[in-house]
Parts: C-alpha cells; sequence; structure tokens
C-alpha cells in the first residue's frame, strides 16, 4: 500500500513492546522462530522477525508456515496503529480474540489453515479499513458477520472450510469493492440473496453448503464474474438465461442440485470448465456448445438431455474431459469423440450407441426390391455344393472370435482405469482440484491467500508471500532469454523479488520438474543467485521467485550506462573473483555446471557484488530447450568452440564463458559484437600477438593511473586467454583460476564476496 512506504525504524513504544511479549508467550514456538525476539531497540529496526514498524507503532505481524502452536493474544487487540496481521499455515488453536476486531486500520488478516475455533463478531463495524479477511480451512462457527454500510474497503472475503451456519446475510450483497467471495464447506443454509450490486465481483463459491431456493439473477449483472461455483446444494429452478451473455466466465459448476430447464447456449470464449452433473436439465445439449473454444471440462452426467450428441463438440481441441452419461440421449456418437475419451463418458444412454463393443449401431435397413428379391428354385436332385463345417473348425472360429472380444474387453478396461486413476489423483488434490480451478483476482492490494488453485513452494529468504502476493505484484519485464521472461516484482509490502516465468512447452514434466527445481533450492552461496519460491499455476504457468539484484545485470551495468558512470578496476577485478568462488562452488561442491555463463547472467547487488543467475535451469528444461540455449550462447560469443561437436557443456566450457567475461571486463567490450569479423578471444589474441597490448585494454581503466595496477591488468588478461583456450585440455579448473587470482590481488580475492555473505547471513539465509 501507498502509505506502508514511509516506514521508519525508530524504537518501538512501550505498549507495543509489551504486546508483542504478551503474544510470544502465548505461542508455542516450536522451531526457535522468535529467538529473535529480544530488547526493545530491535522490534522496528529489522531484528525481530516478521514485524514491521511505522514511526515506532507495529503495523504488521508476519509469521506463516512457522509451525507455531499456541493461541493468539488478547493482547493483539492493544496494537492500535496494526494494518496487517498474517499467521496462516500454522497450528494455532482457541477462539481468534475479540479485540482484533476493533482495530481501526486493520486491512488484512490472513489465519487461514490453522485449527482456530469458536465465532466472530456478528460485524465489524469497528474495522472500516478491512480490505481482505482469510479465515478459510479452520473450525470456526456460528453465523456470517453483518457487513454493513462502513466495510466497503472490503474486496475478498473468505470464510470457507469452516463450520458456520445460517442464512447468508443480505449486506454482503451491498459491498461495492466486493471481488472475491468464498464460502465454500460450510453448514451455511436459506436462500442466496438475489441483489448483487458489486461490479468488481469476479468470484462466487458457495458449493458444498445446504442452499436452497434459485440461482440469483442479479449476478447476471456482474460483467466481470470469471468464477461461480453452487455445486453440491438443495437448489432448484432454471440457470438463468443472462448467464449465456457473461463474457469473462472462465468456471461454472452448479452440480448436485436439483436444476430443471434447459442449457443455456453460452457465448463465453472464455469458458473453460462447464460442470452440470447431477441436476434435472432437460432438452437438447445446444450445438453452440462448440463454439466454446477454451473449454476443457464439459460434465453434464446424470441429468435428463436428450437427442444427439452435437458433432460440434469434437471440435474442441482443449476439451479433455467430457461426460454426458446417464442422460437420455440418442443416435451415435461421434468417431471424433470415440478417438478421445472412453466409454465411461457415454454409458447409461439407453438410446445411444457406437460407443463400446457392446453397444453397437444397428445396420442401416435396406428394402429388396423385384430385381433384387432372391429366386427359389425348384427342388432338384443335383448334389449341394455346401458342406458342413468341421468340428475343428469350429473350435478354431470360435477361439479367434473369442481372443479379439476379450482384447477389445482389455483395452476398454486399461482405458478406464487410466481416466479413474487421474481421476482420482485430481480428487486427492482438496480444493486446488483441478475441475474447480479458481482465478487469481487482480486488485493492487491482493495479498496472501489460498485461493490462486496453483502450488508455492518457499525455500528460504527474509520475508514471505503467498501465491496472490506475488501474481498480483507489480511487474517490471527486465529481459527475455530462451529459458523465459525475468520480472521485477514489487509486492503490496514494497519487498522485491526477481521472477522468471519459464516458457510453456520447454520444461520437463511436472513430477521430474519438482524433483529438479527442489534440489535447486537448497543452492546457497554468496555469488550464486539464491532460488527462494517456485510457484505451480493451475494451468501450467511455472514461476521461480530469486533475490531481486539493485544493480541489474553485468552486461547492462557494463554496456548500458551512461559516460559519466565509470567502473574501476578494483570493482572490476572484485567481479571477476566472485563469479570465480561461485564457478568454483558450482564445480566442486555442487557437481554441477551451468552451461549458460554470460554477463547477462551475472547480476550485481547494491556493492556491486556478483551472483550467478539461472543456476541449474537446464535441469528443469527438456533437451531441445538445452540445445537451443546452448546455440544462443554461441551467437552472443560466449561458447567454447568444442560444443559445436559435444552438445553437452562441462566445467570445461564454462571455464570458457568465465574467461570471455573476463575479457569483457578488460576490454569493456561486447563479445556479441565481432569486430573484423572476429570474436573477442580472437580480436584479444591478435592484438596481443602484435604486441599492441594496451590497445587491448578499456580506454576508461588506462584513463586512471591511480586506480590501475599494470602488472595486475596483464596478468589478469593473460588468465583469461588461459580461460579461452582452444584446447580444453588446456584450460585450467575453477580453483586454479582463483587462486592464480590471489596471486594477482590478495587482499581483493580473500575479501571478495564477504559483503554478499554478511548480507546474506542478515537475512537469515546460511550458506550451504
Amino acid at each position: 500500500a501507498p502509505d506502508d512506504d514511509d516506514v521508519t525504524t525508530t524504537t518501538v513504544t512501550l505498549s507495543d513492546y509489551s504486546a508483542l511479549l504478551s503474544i510470544k508467550q502465548d505461542l508455542i514456538d516450536f522451531r526457535s522462530v522468535l529467538r529473535s525476539w529480544k530488547g526493545r531497540t530491535g522490534v522496528c529496526s529489522g531484528g525481530w522477525v516478521g514485524i514491521k514498524c511505522d514511526h515506532g507503532r507495529v503495523i504488521a505481524i508476519q509469521l506463516p508456515w512457522k509451525g507455531f502452536g499456541g493461541t493468539i493474544s488478547s493482547k493483539i487487540g492493544t496494537l492500535h496503529s496494526l494494518r496487517r496481521i498474517s499467521l496462516h499455515d500454522n497450528a494455532l488453536s482457541g477462539p481468534i480474540p475479540l479485540s482484533l476486531w476493533v482495530l481501526p486500520n486493520l486491512r488484512g488478516v490472513y489465519l487461514f489453515n490453522n485449527r482456530l475455533s469458536g465465532s466472530i463478531p456478528p460485524s465489524l463495524t469497528q474495522s472500516p479499513s478491512l480490505q481482505n479477511l482469510d479465515l478459510s480451512n479452520n473450525q470456526l462457527n456460528g453465523s456470517l458477520p453483518n457487513l454493513v454500510s462502513n466495510s466497503t474497503k472490503i474486496y475478498r472475503f473468505n470464510l470457507s472450510y469452516n463450520a458456520f451456519s445460517g442464512s447468508i446475510p443480505s449486506s454482503f450483497t451491498l459491498l461495492p469493492s466486493l471481488t472475491f467471495l468464498a464460502l465454500e464447506h460450510n453448514n451455511l443454509s436459506g436462500h442466496i440473496p438475489d441483489t448483487w450490486a458489486s461490479a468488481e465481483l469476479k468470484s462466487f463459491t458457495l458449493d458444498h453448503n445446504f442452499l436452497t431456493g434459485t440461482i440469483p439473477t442479479s449476478l447476471s449483472n456482474m460483467n466481470n464474474l470469471e468464477n461461480v461455483n453452487l455445486g453440491h446444494n438443495h437448489l432448484d429452478g432454471v440457470i438463468p438465461n443472462d448467464f449465456a451473455n457473461l463474457s469473462k466466465l472462465q468456471v461454472l459448476d452448479l452440480s448436485n442440485n436439483a436444476i430443471k430447464g434447459g442449457l443455456p447456449s453460452f457465448r463465453s470464449s472464455n469458458l473453460s470448465v462447464l460442470i452440470l452433473d447431477s441436476n434435472s436439465l432437460n432438452g437438447p445439449i445446444p450445438d453452440t456448445v462448440g463454439n466454446l473454444s477454451s473449454l476443457t471440462q464439459l460434465r453434464l452426467s446424470h441429468n435428463n438431455f436428450s437427442g444427439d450428441i452435437p458433432k460440434s463438440i469434437g471440435n474442441l481441441k482443449n476439451l479433455d474431459s467430457l461426460n454426458v452419461s446417464y442422460n437420455s440421449l440418442s443416435g451415435s456418437v461421434d468417431s471424433v469423440l470415440l478417438r478421445k475419451f472412453n466409454a465411461s463418458s457415454f454409458v447409461g444412454n439407453v438410446e445411444l450407441c457406437g460407443y463400446s463393443i457392446s453397444t453397437p449401431c444397428p445396420a442401416p435397413h435396406i428394402s429388396p426390391s423385384p430385381s433384387t428379391s432372391p429366386v427359389i428354385l425348384p427342388s432338384s436332385n443335383k448334389k449341394h455344393d455346401n458342406r458342413k463345417l468341421s468340428t475343428k473348425d469350429i473350435i478354431l472360429i470360435a477361439g479367434g472370435a473369442l481372443l479379439l472380444v476379450l482384447l477389445l474387453l482389455c483395452c476398454v478396461l486399461l482405458c478406464f482405469l487410466i481416466r479413474k486413476r487421474a481421476a482420482r489423483s485430481n480428487s486427492k488434490k482438496g480444493k486446488t482440484d483441478i475441475s474447480m480451478p479458481v482465478p487469481a483476482v487482480a486488485g493492487a492490494d491482493v495479498a496472501e491467500s489460498g485461493e490462486t488453485g496453483g502450488k508455492l513452494v518457499h525455500f528460504s529468504g527474509t520475508f514471505v508471500f503467498t501465491a496472490d502476493d506475488l501474481l498480483c505484484a507489480t511487474a517490471e519485464i527486465m529481459g527475455k532469454s530462451t529459458y523465459g521472461t525475468s520480472y521485477k516484482a514489487t509486492l503490496e509490502d514494497g519487498n522485491m523479488v526477481a521472477v522468471k516465468r519459464l516458457r510453456e512447452k520447454v520444461t520437463k514434466a511436472h513430477k521430474e520438474f519438482e524433483t529438479e527445481v527442489t534440489e535447486l533450492g537448497k543452492i546457497r552461496h554468496p555469488n550464486i543467485l539464491a532460488l527462494r519460491a517456485y510457484y505451480l499455476g493451475p494451468k501450467g504457468e511455472k514461476l521461480l521467485v530469486f533475490d531481486y539484484m539493485p544493480q541489474g545485470s553485468l552486461a547492462s551495468f557494463l554496456h548500458a550506462r551512461g559516460p559519466e558512470s565509470l567502473i574501476n578496476w578494483p570493482t572490476r577485478l572484485n567481479i571477476i573473483v566472485g563469479i570465480t568462488k561461485g564457478l568454483v562452488f558450482l564445480h566442486s561442491q555442487e557437481n554441477m555446471v551451468h552451461g549458460n555463463l554470460t554477463s547477462s547472467n551475472v547480476l550485481l547487488d547494491e556493492q556491486k557484488n556478483p551472483a550467478i543467475a539461472d543456476v541449474g535451469l537446464s535441469k528443469l528444461m527438456t533437451n531441445a530447450a538445452n540445445t537451443n540455449v546452448i546455440a544462443t550462447a554461441g551467437t552472443l560469443g560466449y561458447r567454447a568452440p568444442e560444443l559445436s561437436k559435444l552438445k553437452n557443456a562441462n566445467t570445461k566450457t564454462d571455464i570458457y564463458s568465465l574467461g570471455v567475461i573476463m575479457l569483457e571486463l578488460l576490454t569493456g567490450k561486447s563479445p556479441s559484437e565481432a569486430t573484423d569479423g572476429l570474436d573477442l578471444p580472437q580480436w584479444v589474441a591478435s592484438i596481443v600477438k602484435e604486441e599492441w597490448t594496451n590497445e587491448v585494454f578499456d580506454l576508461e581503466l588506462m584513463g586512471d593511473p591511480a586506480n590501475v595496477g599494470g602488472d595486475e591488468l596483464l596478468s589478469t588478461l593473460k588468465l583469461a586467454m588461459h580461460c579461452v583456450d582452444p584446447s580444453p585440455e588446456e584450460r585450467p579448473e575453477a580453483g586454479q583460476v582463483l587462486e592464480k587470482l590471489k596471486e594477482i590481488k590478495p587482499e581483493l580475492a580473500e575479501t571478495s564476496g564477504e559483503a554478499a555473505a554478511a548480507t546474506e547471513a542478515a537475512a537469515g539465509v546460511s550458506s550451504k
């Protein structure tokens, strides 16, 4: 939020300090997460984990995924400036203190995935700033609060997976900013109010309750609706025809109700999931269903639909789940559908044929004409030629037919088992079941929530965030590569991370990807860019979250700066040493090859300490993608010559790339810019051969003799040329390069990376 930007580090007030100590006392800290909560002076200076202050007042408590037990102290109500409390995904029990709900500045409450019990106040009138409330997946009960007129800022309200009972207050329909309403899996009853007026409403999920009455027609006026789930209730009536006009609708689930009438002719090109099974719908399936180009799931089973299955459904290229079983459909199943879906999708339709061996379609009937009528001949003494089959012939024919039938039955059974296993796998995913994806809700202040339908996994870092925080962060493109697009993401609380969105269809399969990325998340070194988290979206998108490096890439730092921005020799040598230390760690400690080392993949922090990026990304990619990366590296001038034959990178090809970066820093020239048809190593070699050594170095270095040691430049140049030797066997190992650098500048080689290590240690991240 904008007013969070002026956070200061003054000493916390005594009242807030006392409240925090009470909160700590009531928590059971199994992992000693709160060991840093000591001393009043450290509260607002970053010394207390999970605490943020503004002018000496606590404004945020962010301690999710910490394994806490215990209860929430009632003293939390004395933190009068508190804006955000995030204790989700712990094991907290007991009631939510009533004092929490009287905090006037409270904006976000994220207590989902705990064991909290009891009720919440019948009114939230004393929290006029409340925007985001997520208490899902607890053991709360009682009635829903009455959200009155001064709750106008609420846009996300999630009380799903609890035991709330009673009716839905009509005041919910009057919230002008409401974007996301999730009340599924409770014990709610009565009619759904029909006066919804929020033009911002995008997600509306009330499934698995005991609601009665009809579907609210006012929902048809919510033009931004993307997700509607009213399944598993006791609703009747019909589907409002105006639902067909909801152009942004992506998911509609009305299953397991008593809805009757026909199926509207939906026209939304965004509709991807249509689940209407187990109702009393009737009439034909509209042919316009075939126009829903984004449709992936169409489930109409256990209704009274009649007529033919529209052939247009076969045109839906994205459709991977179809179930029209147990209706009154007739005719034959189109061959396109038969190739894609098994018999279980069509069973239970008495007059439907052609979808299995046991339901063959009758052969066309041809009436005999006089010219084709059989001629009956009078009996004759001529010996007939039709002989009886022998017993052996009968056995062979019968055996062959039986074998064919058994083979077909095995194929059908195999397909059925595969689909059953896939269905069981999806059902185990709980709230994030692919059959009911919940779209991410846009909005500048959308924060932690479990409702994106994806999976976010953290490794370590100075702060945590949820998928919603990440997906709704302000994003700025930093660059694109063969692997994907990188963004600078600014989270709601002002923290910045780097996010790489991997290109579709270039990554490995889901299970193998997760195995590999988990290993990458364990790598920690001051000169390796730390992978802090990854996100798997409901539609296959994959995001990697890294530390944000404010100075950007070495390539832009070196080649895209203004003439007034000078880079002295100690800074350049420090960068070389840091990159080398990172490679030594990868090659010797992790037994890993980078394979795509370029100046664009070296990032700099505030003190210009380097960190190697894209480490291990090749392990997440397909072979085809990695081949493309190697080819791209060649066009940029960093590829070792032998890679044109080897195809696979190794430690010696990494050393070649390191040598090119060293030459880049020494000369100030970009390897992608050939000089007289020569690449950078060839050009340097040609100059050195003619003994015009001084012409090799960047004029910026030569212009300030006070910052340059001539011997250091020459020694580093010789080392760089050793690294880019055309013969791999002649190139040194990374450890040997580092030892040589220590000889060139002992004090710099010993201290390089220490600032980065100190920064990482302060962030609570231990180096491996």
